[in-house]
């Protein structure tokens, strides 16, 4: 019986760059530059000017740019954010790293993106002190009216990037709208390197400096740290030459992925499954998501019939044990339902038609 081997294959997606990756890491090793050197200032040059931004700020990890991204905005202790609850913890997790307190705004059940209305009521009646906008799966939000809604009420903007890399929404990339955008380079993401990486992007030259000084200690000069909440968050050269030698390629990895989830969503025919609309260039299918409210028995039949599938995610941040009590009450109806129906199709560049075909076949058996 044909399987696939997961969900998103990164043996098949490496491989055939292996020369120009060893190309590239032999340049690092010849140069004795590991760390913040010429690969990384060129890497942040190159992002900034892909993604339509004046500045980037390399990192260690996707979330330490939320939460490095957060403290340059002066989010801490006694200070509110406002996110979504289903998205993995991610944002949460660098909210609570601050000392600031996270709040949630509901999710449109058929985008399961950031409800709006539901944002704008909560800005209305509450203190909010920063706007966290995940742009889930791949797909943009509804960026620029947040952007308005949030600045008329002098509230600055942090998008989650980290699943959209290339997403574009009336000739802008992800990360250009907000006051910060923030991006994962895990080797899963659209653009992934070969072991953790994240990176900040931002047209404000304020926030790029206090960003580069809390990445290094919050250092003003060598060995002299002026801001508190500085660590060690650097991307090392090693990785910063293999996402050089992947951003060429990312817009055509980014439209392979369009047509797997388009190809999805036509052929897809279960009376007790929904897929997702098909997008445009505003979609960069990081992830392809199916809901059905009999979730583990279509696991189950995938599995028994070769087909990987995940779940992203299970569980909303406010129901996590690990921090539960501090939402106590909290229930968003739409977040709790997406949470308890969504499941994951393998979906990446490397797919062959014949490959997403199967997959749909086994669904569709079910």
């Amino acid at each position: 019986m044909p399987t696939l081997k997961s969900i998103n294959d990164l043996s098949r997606h490496t491989q055939p760059l292996q020369a120009k990756l060893g190309e590239a890491i032999e340049r690092v090793l010849r140069s004795g530059w590991f760390v913040l050197g010429p690969e990384v200032k060129t890497f942040e040059e190159e992002f900034s000017g892909y993604c339509g931004a004046s500045h980037c700020v390399s990192l260690a990890n996707g979330t330490d740019a939320l939460e490095l991204g957060l403290r340059a905005l002066d989010i801490g202790p006694g200070k509110t954010v406002l996110t979504v609850a289903n998205a993995g913890m991610y944002g949460t997790a660098a909210i609570l790293a601050t000392g600031a307190v996270p709040v949630y705004a509901d999710i449109l059940p058929d985008t399961l993106l950031v409800d709006i209305a539901d944002l704008q009521r909560m800005l209305d009646q509450q203190q909010i002190d920063a706007v966290i906008v995940t742009h889930l799966y791949g797909l943009l939000a509804d960026v620029p009216e947040i952007v308005r809604l949030a600045h008329a009420r002098k509230i600055p903007v942090v998008e989650d990037c980290a699943q959209a890399h290339g997403a574009m929404l009336r000739g802008r990339k992800a990360g250009s709208f907000g006051d910060i955008g923030c991006f994962s380079f895990y080797p899963t993401k659209n653009l992934g390197a070969l072991g953790d990486g994240g990176a900040i992007v931002t047209g404000r030259a304020d926030l790029a400096e206090r960003v580069r000084q809390l990445r290094q200690y919050g250092w003003s000069s060598k060995y002299h740290a002026d801001l508190v909440g500085g660590r060690n968050s650097r991307l090392d050269e090693m990785q910063a030459a293999v996402l050089r030698v992947m951003l060429p390629m990312l817009d055509r990895w980014n439209g392979r992925r369009r047509e797997i989830a388009a190809r999805y969503t036509k052929k897809i025919a279960h009376p007790a499954i929904v897929a997702p609309a098909i997008y445009a260039e505003e979609y960069v299918a990081h992830l392809y998501v199916i809901r059905t409210k009999r979730r583990e028995s279509l696991k189950q039949h995938l599995a028994e019939v070769g087909i990987p599938s995940d779940i992203h995610y299970p569980v909303p941040d406010y129901a996590q044990a690990s921090c539960r009590r501090l939402f106590e009450g909290t229930d968003k109806q739409a977040t709790s339902l997406a949470c308890a129906e969504v499941l994951t199709l393998p979906c990446f560049p490397e797919m062959s038609d014949n490959e997403a075909d199967m997959v749909i076949d086994r669904v569709n058996s079910w």
